[in-house]
């Protein structure tokens, strides 16, 4: 007989584009959890053969009238906190992709719902699962402080990738609000200190996207209590330039690291490189230099074997599995989500007032 712990969550998944499509295939292959519906607002083009046995549910209500254990949440922003609040309400944990929330009021009602509900709220911060980006932090760690943290993942969009980004710019105006809680995490465990200022600015480069307060090219500079300080740079578009779309590198008293990736020949179509799923997480190398009698050395640590985005995936809600099931306390991990959503949306608040944000 088996022992609750090894029963199977069942989970519906709401949300069945990049990121829904991907989670729902690692529910899928993971047996600790049986997907019993999968819900999309619009038809659903090119499932995968492994998900063609499960049910389309009619809403969202219809999802939450299964009683799952699990409710994955990977719809666009402006639904997300909404769509959190009434799962939980319903009795089941929550996955939910990042950004949380669109507002870090809004964001901090889902965490309020989560600790009154006692129910678990994973948030989809993708790199604190992958290898590679924990050795980074680590290597990085063991350099200052003071840091000095340089970070961006530009993307030539162009197709359906682009109107991916177009509809998301719907909902957050500004690329840095979506994909910025990721290094803005990233920056966080690094420095190790309170955030104290925030910059931002950003432009919208062409006339494909509303003229209502949307950019596809946003920049942001924290500077933080220790001294350190960060900036991250994101633009989304076919203008977007191929060339250094990828920066990943730290600095400090006693040396540097950066991730190198291995770029690959050029896609021969307009999109090229920075456009591909997995460089958004992607490494193939560290290059660690350290400080000896004034002198820098050089090291390189091959990355070799690392997982991909769908492995990433699967570790992901691996952890989701395993935070059930142990009964994990997830406050810092829900303090940290809404930490980093802070420093984005201020970013994109100093752009707007053209002024430096001040972090109380």
């Amino acid at each position: 007989m088996e022992t609750c712990s090894d029963q199977r969550l069942s989970v519906v998944v709401v949300g069945m584009g990049q990121m829904g499509h991907s989670h729902a295939l690692a529910y899928h292959y993971n047996p600790g959890f049986q997907i019993v519906g999968l819900y999309n607002r619009s038809p659903v083009r090119n499932i995968p053969d492994a998900l063609k046995e499960y049910p389309f549910l009619s809403s969202f209500e219809e999802a939450l009238a299964l009683n799952p254990d699990v409710v994955s949440i990977n719809t666009h922003t402006a639904t997300h906190a909404d769509y959190a609040m009434a799962a939980m309400e319903s009795g089941a944990h929550v996955f939910v992709e990042k950004p949380l929330a669109t507002r870090v009021e809004d964001a901090e009602r889902v965490v309020r719902t989560a600790q009154r509900t006692n129910r678990k709220l994973v948030i989809g911060y993708i790199l604190r699962h992958h290898p590679s980006w924990i050795e980074f932090i680590h290597c990085a760690r063991q350099l200052g402080p003071p840091f000095v943290m340089r970070m961006n993942l530009n993307q030539r969009s162009s197709g359906d990738a682009w109107a991916i980004h177009k509809r998301l710019l719907q909902d957050v105006k500004n690329p840095i609000v979506d994909c910025g809680v990721h290094y803005v995490d990233v920056m966080l465990q690094i420095a190790g200190s309170k955030p104290v200022q925030v910059r931002g600015m950003g432009l919208r480069l062409c006339e494909d996207i509303p003229s209502d307060g949307q950019v596809n090219y946003g920049h942001l500079q924290v500077l933080f209590a220790n001294g350190s300080v960060g900036w991250y740079e994101v633009g989304w578009g076919p203008m977007m330039s191929e060339t250094a779309y990828f920066v990943k590198d730290v600095m400090g008293p006693r040396g540097s690291v950066s991730i190198v990736m291995d770029e690959k020949d050029e896609s021969s179509d307009s999109t090229g490189v920075s456009a591909d799923l997995n460089s958004h997480t992607k490494t193939s190398t560290l290059r660690l230099s350290t400080m000896v009698d004034g002198c820098a050395r050089d090291q390189v640590l091959s990355m070799e074997g690392e997982p991909d985005h769908y492995e990433l995936c699967a570790r992901e809600q691996q952890f989701l599995l395993d935070t059930i099931r142990e009964d994990r306390d997830l406050t810092q991990h829900m303090n940290e989500a809404i930490q980093s959503l802070s420093i984005v949306l201020a970013a994109d608040r100093s752009m707007r007032e053209n002024r430096a944000i001040d972090m109380v």
